[in-house]
C-alpha cells in the first residue's frame, strides 16, 4: 500500500508561507528543513504569499513599494490642491466680510 498522505492546516501554511519569505535560505534548502515536496511549498506559496512578509530586496515587493508610493504622492498632490483653493476661498471671505462689515455712511 502507498504511503499515507500528511494533512496540514490553514494555519500551518500560512505560517510556513511566512517562514519561507522571511528566509535568505533557498527553497531546495527549505524543502529539505522542512521535509514538505517542493510542488507542495510552491502551491501554498502561489495560495498564501503576501508580500509585505517579503523583504524589501525581492522584485515584487519593489514594485509593490514603488505603486504604493506613487498613490500616496498623487493624493498628496490632490490634497494640497484642496488646501490651496480651501486657502483661496477662506482669502475671498475674509475681505467680502471686511468689505460688507465697514459701517454705512
Amino acid at each position: 500500500m502507498g504511503e499515507q498522505r500528511q494533512r496540514y492546516n490553514e494555519e500551518f501554511k500560512k505560517q510556513t508561507v511566512k517562514f519561507i519569505q522571511e528566509q535568505t535560505k533557498t527553497l531546495s534548502d527549505l524543502v529539505e528543513e522542512l521535509n514538505i515536496p517542493k510542488s507542495t511549498l510552491h502551491q501554498w506559496m502561489s495560495q498564501y504569499r503576501e508580500l509585505k512578509n517579503e523583504p524589501a530586496a525581492s522584485m515584487d515587493r519593489v514594485k509593490e513599494l514603488e505603486a504604493e508610493l506613487k498613490e500616496m504622492r498623487r493624493m498628496l498632490q490632490e490634497k494640497e490642491h484642496r488646501l490651496a483653493d480651501t486657502e483661496e476661498e477662506l482669502a475671498i471671505v475674509k475681505k467680502a466680510v471686511h468689505i460688507f462689515s465697514k459701517p454705512k455712511n
